[in-house]
């Protein structure tokens, strides 16, 4: 397959600056991978969907203020610091972003929060990519929940406000799991009381861990699609959420996946048996067609900017003829695009 072929045109009225208010106020399109055709629905009836037995399996790692601001060691530059991944926390080592990066080489140091705190520039990564040791005494997450920014996408043209801390968060996130430089952005629509009247129908709530790294964020660079190569991303699925996902499976129960991580986490844990496994570790796993899904029998996702990986996933899940002519029609029909927009179910 050749990325040229998941390009699309978007509307830039489309894109939602925005999330919709409640979180369940949101547009649902339903797309039938079989026939391709749709239906639109408000997202805060998406329980007529389910049926007792059912497991809807959601992400609950948590995104943390990632996008730090401080000024260069005698230049005073503006340095913008995007934190990736802790690599070493006994050390406050961490894999991070530069902008600009030409500005920024091993050795200096990047001051934030009135100098009262920097890190040293160790090793570079990437281009832009560097590894940084922190110096600072006392919970270093604490520091960054109160300095940093959420790390909105590029494509949102507006400053990030106080409020995006709240916006750019799952109800089902997890303190345990704050490890996320974006969220699951197709469980942005659910509320607890969605997940109160599944629960209350008989519908199992799995929850799977999956850190989403800087992969979010990455562009495709290669037509040929067999070059491309995933960041890793570290993901948990427990022995009692598998056991659960395979109840529904062997009863021919919906396994419902919300959003492209969860179908990454259990498509790299598939028993030859077809049933999914208890697993943690790090995957690269790259889903674009042709693909076979082993596990999620219906796929909940967000409308996905073109020739991405989780579009690539869309269109495998969906076809991808289905998924661009489902995608035509909801700009016509004023549907929300992104992050902060209406979601999608291929089923």
């Amino acid at each position: 397959m050749k990325l040229s072929e998941f390009k699309y045109t978007q509307s830039k009225n489309c894109v939602a600056k925005f999330p919709a208010e409640p979180r369940d106020s949101a547009k649902l399109m339903l797309l039938s991978k079989d026939t391709g055709d749709t239906k639109e629905m408000n997202f805060s009836n998406i329980v007529d969907l389910f049926h007792r037995g059912d497991t809807l399996v959601v992400n609950e790692t948590k995104v943390f203020p990632a996008r730090l601001f401080g000024k260069k060691e005698k230049t005073n530059a503006k340095i913008e610091v995007m934190l990736l991944r802790e690599l070493k926390a006994e050390d406050r080592i961490w894999d991070v972003l530069v902008e600009p990066a030409r500005k920024v080489r091993i050795g200096n140091k990047i001051y934030f929060d009135n100098s009262k705190f920097y890190c040293e520039v160790i090793d570079n990564t990437t281009s832009r990519g560097r590894t940084v040791r922190f110096s600072y005494d006392g919970n270093l997450f604490n520091i960054i929940e109160r300095i940093g920014e959420m790390p909105l996408p590029d494509y949102i043209k507006r400053e990030p406000i106080e409020e995006d801390k709240k916006y750019y968060q799952t109800v089902f996130s997890n303190n345990d799991f704050l490890s996320s430089i974006a969220p699951p952005t197709a469980g942005l629509h659910f509320t607890e009381e969605i997940l109160q009247k599944l629960q209350d129908k008989g519908v199992k709530i799995a929850k799977i861990v999956l850190n989403i790294g800087q992969g979010i964020f990455e562009k495709i660079e290669v037509e040929d699609l067999t070059k491309h190569r995933m960041y890793s991303e570290y993901f948990e699925i427990s022995r009692e959420t598998a056991e659960t996902i395979n109840k529904s499976l062997k009863s021919k129960k919906n396994v419902f996946a919300v959003g492209a991580s969860v179908v990454r986490a259990l498509e790299a844990s598939v028993l030859t048996t077809g049933a999914v496994k208890p697993n943690r570790g790090w995957t690269d796993k790259f889903i674009y067609p042709p693909y076979e899904f082993k596990i999620a029998t219906r796929f909940l996702t967000n409308f996905h900017p073109p020739a991405t990986p989780s579009m690539l996933m869309a269109s495998a899940y969906a076809g991808t003829d289905n998924l661009l002519k489902a995608y035509k029609k909801a700009m016509k029909n004023d549907f929300r695009f992104f992050a902060y927009g209406d979601a999608m179910m291929i089923y």
